[in-house]
């Protein structure tokens, strides 16, 4: 008779995080789309500095920067989750070779729209314009659904530490929730069915698109703007394990971060503040409220989320001492 297989548990002794996995096994292509999106960002940032056309109120180049600024990122952080995957890796392989492919079609749609001096979202003026917006739009879906299926394939493929498995998770979870957060921008508005203009689909709640925002990022600060919870959303990707390691660095001058049940603790009320957190930007988007006034429902809600992620970390840190001081009189 076989045993089974041990599943990784919080535990209580306080023991030095095991060394992270070396990046031996990154995802090259998607490595290659994230040079890639490096050397755009010197292209499209000297672009936006020599160019002064603005789409919508903003620089040309904004977009086209902010895009392969984000993409750069995701792109780096799926190489390495695919890397970690032990089983069905050559299914996560496949996967993260069609994501990069899908994501270089994003970005040369939404750079040859810049180029053209028009918008790549929501615009269906002409012909060519809907059939450009139908193309990046499909390829949103196939990033989508593949990280959905990368994120399954690292599930089933856990390592020994538990507070890394839950980072790890969380930040997929999240992730994929915020990825999309993107498709409630895709409806036409009520004015726009009312005086159709060829745009079908808005980034803002309440206003137009295009109204004054926030530097560089374009937000709207006259009403909601649904690119923040997407944008939130999206990048607790890298995050929440971002957040993870920092504890572990932490862990080697803070003996009470050496205790794996204390790491998981605090990676999970990380994750579920910044659940409580995307839920409450996404509420505010929705009903037209610009993030730089929030509404008192709308405070109330971040500060109680804050105090309450406050507390149940110092309780956590607080067990977390105890054990270290029983295991340092044994």
């Amino acid at each position: 008779m076989t045993s089974p297989i041990p599943i990784p548990i919080p535990i209580s002794t306080p023991t030095v995080p095991a060394p992270l996995p070396r990046p031996d096994r990154w995802h090259r292509p998607l490595i290659g789309v994230a040079v890639v999106m490096a050397v755009l960002t010197i292209a499209t940032g000297v672009l936006a500095i020599a160019d002064p056309r603005e789409i919508l109120g903003q620089n040309a180049w904004f977009k086209p920067l902010k895009f392969v600024l984000s993409t750069a990122i995701y792109a780096v952080t799926l190489a390495w989750l695919i890397g970690q995957v032990r089983r069905f890796r050559r299914a996560a392989q496949v996967l993260g070779t069609i994501t990069a492919v899908a994501l270089l079609v994003e970005i040369v749609v939404i750079t040859g729209a810049a180029a053209a001096g028009t918008t790549s979202h929501f615009n269906i003026t002409t012909p060519l314009n809907g059939a450009l917006w139908a193309v990046m739009g499909g390829s949103i879906v196939v990033v989508w659904l593949a990280t959905a299926a990368v994120g399954i394939t690292v599930a089933l493929s856990p390592g020994p530490d538990a507070a890394r498995n839950l980072a790890v998770r969380a930040g997929i979870v999240l992730g994929i929730a915020g990825m999309g957060l993107a498709f409630l921008m895709t409806s036409p508005t009520a004015e726009q069915l009312n005086d159709f203009q060829g745009v079908a689909g808005a980034h803002a709640v309440g206003v137009a698109d295009g109204g004054p925002g926030l530097p560089f990022l374009g937000w709207s600060t006259e009403g909601g703007d649904l690119r923040i919870p997407h944008f939130i959303g999206l990048h607790a990707l890298q995050a929440i394990p971002l957040g993870l390691l920092a504890l572990e660095l932490l862990s080697r001058r803070v003996p009470v971060l050496r205790v794996p049940r204390v790491r998981f603790g605090l990676v999970l009320i990380g994750a579920l503040a910044f659940a409580a957190m995307l839920a409450i930007v996404t509420w505010q988007a929705l009903i037209g409220e610009p993030i730089v006034r929030p509404s008192a429902p709308i405070l109330l809600a971040g500060i109680a989320t804050a105090v309450v992620a406050a507390m149940a970390a110092g309780a956590v840190l607080a067990a977390g001492i105890r054990t270290v001081q029983t295991s340092g009189d044994r």
